[in-house]
């Protein structure tokens, strides 16, 4: 296999997986509990569930849905649906039974990964009303679900496939050929496929793990959930690129958190803000060894420089980047550097990653001098091939000479380096999440009783920002705050659930009918508590 002794020239997803086989050997990938694989036996694992999928008839470009915590049995599913040149598709953990029903449709995944049950929530049965006539197989990797097979029963299908047929489907997977689609919700109210590519993606995290300095010996606590570009992609494929060990971590907690960085000597340690801030603010820091983290990557929501400066003094972190990406840019557009300053990693998302270019540009498309704001606009390899099953939502994303339009507004400063200032879109980040009031509003209209709907971002000291919601109840109904809020926990997913809610007798419009958010903004700005 040519290149295969370099996982950092390895051209696909399942290449870099052998690669990482032959370079690391028996150096430990993944450790997760009593259950730990070597850089060997995490690829012969992932040919196995290959072999398995083959045995199912999985051909190259069919989508496999994973619907799972961060658990070792999604990563070596995610390595065997890449081998097979199935096409990953990624649940969001805390989506309810309508939210994945939709994307499953949307995708046309054939195999579903899930578990028996996570948190209290067992995703087999939220699917029960879902019509998905395109699902041939729920596979569960831990735990049983009716009409699920289960995990250890799966692999043995693949006892018909022979080692050479699943290595010949995998050699035969190209750089160019779909390695993912990651649904982002958008404007429209309806969650987009991002399509993307295995090569693009490889060389963006060999150039974000360069960048870092992330390295072989490291010891990375993947909390950034898998189903994310940031745990799938910065989490488990950085790490098969440069010999680090992943050890996932399903739910975050500071206690545990803290406890698992001085009992397993964890080095990496990436996340929100509110991540460090809760690690902290907690009563157990000062009671555990934390010298062994070396390096921090944080971005999402606004990143105080005194927190950075904390994640250094307090924290002991050699290294701390901030950084700034979407999904449709394969999770990377700027990053900071090791040896940047506090105020440059705090206000800014640093600078572009090689050979890719970032304009802030106006109405027109001009680019606009360095000091003024404007939308930011990318061009580059990492940008996506496209939104799956949406050529015209693409055409609108990615101009005619290949800028993919960000939607946020940014300041590009002397230097280069880019700061966010606000979103287009009215997108709000909660705690790390992408929240789009379209999305949140359609969900809302489900509720009986409710006529008109619109929901802002509002600031909030512990998730930076939360939603809240103004609803006008239909005629003759009975809405109050507390029920709003009860049936949106009922329905979507938490990080979507406003905190707040008025119930208004209308909303604030132009002449044209279309709402003023940012008077919405300004009647929420009163020092409120918020609805945990």
């Amino acid at each position: 296999m040519q290149g295969r002794s370099d996982p950092l020239v390895a051209p696909t997803l399942p290449r870099l997986a052998r690669a990482a086989a032959e370079r690391f050997g028996a150096t430990a990938a993944v450790e997760d509990g009593p259950l730990r694989l070597s850089f060997a036996e995490l690829w012969s694992a992932g040919l196995d569930a290959a072999r398995s999928l083959l045995a199912c008839g999985v051909a190259p470009g069919d989508r496999i849905a994973i619907w799972a915590p961060n658990i070792a049995e999604w990563i070596v599913a995610a390595i065997g649906a890449h081998a097979t040149g199935g096409v990953l598709v990624p649940l969001n953990t805390r989506f309810k039974g309508a939210e994945a029903g939709w994307v499953l449709r949307k995708s046309g995944a054939r195999v579903l990964f899930t578990v028996g049950e996570f948190l209290g929530t067992r995703y087999v049965d939220l699917l029960a009303r879902e019509d998905l006539p395109d699902l041939a197989r729920v596979v569960t990797l831990r735990g049983d679900a009716p009409g699920a097979t289960p995990w250890d029963e799966f692999l043995a299908l693949g006892a018909r496939i022979s080692e050479a047929e699943a290595l010949a489907r995998a050699e035969a997977v190209s750089p160019s050929d779909l390695s993912d689609l990651l649904f982002t919700s958008g404007t429209t109210g309806k969650p987009k496929g991002v399509m993307t590519e295995h090569g693009q993606n490889l060389r963006v995290f060999a150039s974000w793990s360069g960048i870092l300095g992330l390295r072989e010996g490291d010891r990375y606590l993947v909390v950034n959930p898998f189903f994310h570009s940031f745990g799938y992609k910065a989490g488990w494929v950085a790490s098969l690129l440069r010999g680090a060990t992943v050890l996932p971590q399903a739910v975050f907690d500071a206690s545990a958190v803290l406890e698992r960085i001085e009992k397993d000597r964890i080095s990496f340690l990436p996340g929100p803000p509110t991540l460090y801030q809760s690690i902290l603010a907690s009563p157990d820091r000062e009671k555990r060894d934390l010298s062994s983290l070396r390096l921090a990557a944080t971005g999402a929501a606004v990143v105080p420089v005194e927190l950075v400066q904390r994640m250094r003094s307090d924290l002991g972190f050699e290294t701390v980047v901030t950084a700034y990406g979407l999904t449709e840019s394969c999770g990377v557009v700027t990053m900071c550097r090791p040896g940047d300053d506090p105020q440059t990693i705090a206000t800014t998302s640093g600078r572009p990653i090689p050979d890719v270019e970032v304009r802030c540009v106006d109405r027109d498309g001009r680019e606009l001098p360095r000091g003024e704001p404007g939308e930011v606009v990318v061009r580059g390899y990492n940008v996506m091939r496209g939104y799956f099953g949406d050529e015209e939502a693409t055409r609108e994303a990615i101009d005619a000479e290949g800028w993919l339009h960000t939607g946020d507004v940014g300041v590009m400063d002397a230097c280069g380096n880019l700061r966010i200032t606000d979103r287009i879109k009215d997108m709000f980040i909660v705690g790390g999440f992408n929240c789009y009031p379209a999305e949140i509003e359609g969900l809302l209209h489900g509720l009986p009783g409710v006529a008109q709907v619109a929901v802002v971002g509002v600031p909030d000291e512990r998730l930076g920002e939360v939603g809240m919601a103004f609803v006008v109840p239909a005629p003759e109904a009975r809405l109050t705050p507390d029920a709003v809020i009860g049936w949106c926990r009922e329905n979507m997913a938490n990080y979507k659930v406003p905190r707040r809610v008025a119930v208004v007798d209308a909303l604030p419009m132009n002449a044209s009918g279309k709402v003023l958010r940012f008077v919405l903004r300004e009647q929420a700005r009163p020092e409120r508590p918020a609805l945990d």
